[in-house]
């Protein structure tokens, strides 16, 4: 069986790659590894505004009762949401029912621990495992009271809404928002929630309709957001991705600040009130080399992982550190949660802008992006590449030519037979002219024209 579990759960195109049968076998796999120490079981799920959501849950929820696990439907909700929800409550596992910014025909299926974290890769492996065996003696058919049973308790929904609330002492009267939903999760949250704290709101994108999630909208097409910012002299704007675990911001002048800005602004935050634990913030290895420098320039640190937020979580775990995240908007605040949380970023983002009394285009030139140069190269081959003479010389030319004021960054893709070429540098001039020379040599070497 090829393996199921991605970087971020399972995911495909529903009724293609994920089909109901799936999920309702995920269910039973997933009810037998948390029922092996016996007792009652109590799964929670949540999901996206996805047309296809309501099928998967139904499936999912099928599988887990019939392994003896009870589960309760908190219908549509934001990732973080459920992982807060699933910490705080007691249940043993949560499941989110999500594809975050993919088109509305994909969905996915990703789990969380009875602490809120996701599944390390060695437990998603033994769910995978069961699955195998999912009509076997391994996985039991209990009768009777022993059977799981099926609440729906929308109201978790709110609570987690009001969590949110309390994790800020200001308000937001007197400040013009913008927010773009991606007519997703946070469609019926945001928006309400800064209302609330007494902010002037106009909300795009929230009205889902199954089949409009992420449709030219929220973090992935945040243009539209930036006109509007503009047009109506709004003092910022807000874009979700559709679980709403992402948040990118637009600055006064339209112009976007990604989560490395976003990190930014928050950590000399956290540092001038005490909370940003060794005064460190972790990153990943995408992140702008201006993001380490202006961190520097106020006494803070950084530390790069691979890409992906499980290995930022990870690192700040292993360290006890407060803040960490990637360019693409997912910023964990382990003061608060225990994954990226889109709402609560926003929330505490404002915090600051109100904190500061200045404005946000004024905060984001704390950091100067450097210019980043990324090539692609398709390749019929990922492995071997580090090993490559001609590939290594490359590299090290430009290297020598950046010195000490940039970078190069070659690695491969994850997901699809691409040999990623990354540079960052002051002149975008030399960086085209460094990044295409490397990429060249990458496809002489190992591209499909070439093979």
């Amino acid at each position: 069986m090829v393996r199921l579990f991605g970087t971020d759960g399972v995911r495909g195109v529903v009724n293609s790659t994920l089909m109901p049968e799936l999920a309702y076998q995920m269910g039973r796999a997933a009810g037998a590894y948390f029922c092996r120490a016996g007792g009652s079981r109590r799964f929670l799920i949540g999901r996206d505004t996805r047309i296809s959501g309501g099928m998967i849950e139904a499936a999912l929820a099928a599988g887990l009762c019939s392994s003896g696990v009870s589960v309760d439907l908190a219908g549509i909700i934001p990732t973080p949401g459920v992982a807060y929800l699933t910490r705080t409550k007691g249940y043993d596992a949560g499941v989110v029912i999500s594809a975050s910014h993919n088109p509305f025909p994909d969905n996915g299926i990703k789990f969380f621990d009875g602490q809120g974290y996701k599944l390390p890769d060695a437990t998603e492996e033994e769910i995978e495992n069961l699955l195998r065996h999912v009509d076997g003696p391994e996985i039991p058919r209990p009768t009777g009271a022993e059977i799981g049973e099926i609440r729906r308790v929308p109201e978790l929904a709110q609570e987690y809404l009001a969590y949110v609330r309390s994790t800020v002492k200001a308000d937001f009267t007197g400040m013009k928002i913008v927010t773009d939903s991606a007519n997703g999760a946070a469609s019926h949250f945001l928006p309400g929630l800064l209302r609330e704290l007494g902010a002037d709101v106009t909300a795009l994108s929230c009205e889902p309709n199954g089949i409009n999630i992420n449709d030219h909208c929220g973090s992935t097409h945040i243009e539209h957001l930036q006109e509007e910012v503009v047009r109506l002299g709004a003092d910022c704007g807000i874009a979700n991705d559709g679980d709403a675990d992402r948040c990118l911001f637009v600055d006064e002048k339209g112009r976007v600040l990604d989560g490395d800005h976003i990190m930014v602004l928050n950590a000399l935050r956290m540092k001038k009130e005490g909370r940003l634990a060794d005064d460190m913030v972790v990153g990943t290895v995408m992140s702008n080399l201006g993001f380490g420098k202006a961190l520097e320039k106020f006494g803070c640190h950084t530390v790069a992982t691979q890409v992906g937020d499980r290995y930022v979580l990870e690192e700040m775990r292993k360290h006890g550190y407060s803040i960490g995240g990637e360019q693409s908007g997912h910023i964990i605040f382990s003061e608060f949660n225990t994954t990226g949380d889109g709402l609560i970023t926003a929330v505490q983002t404002l915090s600051v802008l109100k904190a500061e009394g200045r404005p946000l285009s004024e905060l984001g030139a704390l950091m100067t992006d450097y210019p980043q140069i990324l090539k692609n190269v398709e390749v019929y081959s990922k492995n071997g590449w580090e090993e490559n003479e001609l590939i290594a010389a490359a590299i090290e030319a430009g290297e020598e030519e950046l010195g000490g004021e940039g970078r190069i960054l070659v690695r491969a893709s994850g997901t699809e037979p691409l040999i990623r070429v990354m540079g960052e540098g002051p002149s975008e001039e030399q960086l085209e002219r460094i990044v295409d020379d490397i990429a060249s040599v990458v496809d002489q070497e190992l591209g499909v024209n070439h093979k």
